[in-house]
């Protein structure tokens, strides 16, 4: 039998509001993304990837969909990855969404079935990063940014968006340190001790006063975790619309515009590590023709 072959595009995102302290958050698209290929086999479920990583949450996004539709099928799927790992970039969103979006477009053609809503597909692949441990909150934030693209502002206790729309394109620098910092093992008492005051940040994402609101979420999230603020201000006083920590870490992210891309990018290269230039996504979750 010959099996379709199919392609999932999934862009990463960058944090706004964390969820942790609060269980609210707000994220946004970037254009750092995971592609998924694949086809479905008759027996087993075969995982690769690009990035050294394990293949336990991509097996795991593969289970939840054939359950969900109750059928026998095996699958052979390859993961390549433009997002740095472990870094507060939403890989494992990312990472799930692709491969529960792969797996229903070629279910539902294979056996003739109804393709999963985009509402099922984000909450099988949010089902599958708990099961995996690569989340604390369910990363509805993160998970709704990296399928919609643009912004949404969320409550990842209820898995509900609360407002959602595009963002202007604008230029996005990324400074990554050389150490990794994974979601789940952060200390999460630690995080809550400051939610009254990431309740300010969220209440200035729900205004949409998005620069505002990262800013201050990364300032508040990188004293909780130890993270060096430097290079945010040095960010900041070299014309960043915004900057802050992205999610626990360990990227840190600044918002620019032309004018001034090229002063932030100058100042932090003093600092050891790598700087990564993208922009905004507004696309999300697609298959590639």
């Amino acid at each position: 039998m010959i099996y379709l072959r199919k392609i999932v595009r999934s862009p990463g995102s960058a944090t706004i509001v964390n969820a942790i302290a609060t269980g609210y958050g707000s994220a946004f698209g970037i254009n750092l993304d995971i592609i998924a290929k694949g086809k479905l086999n008759s027996t087993k479920i075969k995982c690769s990837t690009d990035v050294s990583t394990n293949t336990k949450l991509m097996e795991l996004a593969i289970k939840e969909v054939i359950n969900h539709y109750d059928i026998k099928t095996g699958a052979e799927i390859t993961i390549e990855s433009k997002l740095p790992q472990g870094s507060g970039l939403s890989s494992s969103s990312s990472l799930s969404n692709s491969v529960v979006s792969l797996m229903s477009s070629l279910i539902s053609e294979e056996f003739n079935l109804k393709h999963l809503t985009d509402s099922e597909i984000i909450n099988l692949a949010i089902d599958a990063s708990v099961k995996a441990g690569v989340t604390i909150t369910g990363a509805f934030d993160d998970a709704t940014a990296s399928y919609f693209g643009g912004i949404t502002v969320t409550n990842n206790l209820k898995r509900e968006i609360i407002l959602k729309e595009k963002m202007e394109n604008h230029k996005i620098l990324i400074y990554m340190p050389e150490a990794i910092s994974l979601t789940g093992e952060s200390n999460v008492e630690k995080m809550k001790l400051l939610s009254p005051l990431v309740k300010i940040a969220f209440d200035l994402a729900s205004k949409k006063e998005y620069f505002k609101a990262l800013t201050l979420n990364g300032l508040l999230y990188s004293a909780s975790l130890g993270f060096d603020t430097e290079i945010v201000m040095d960010a900041l006083n070299n014309g960043a619309l915004a900057s802050g920590l992205s999610g626990t870490g360990s990227a840190i992210v600044a918002i620019s515009d032309n004018q001034h891309n090229d002063d932030i990018y100058d100042v932090w290269t003093s600092y050891p590590g790598e700087i990564i230039e993208t922009q905004v996504d507004n696309i999300g979750t697609r298959l590639i023709p």
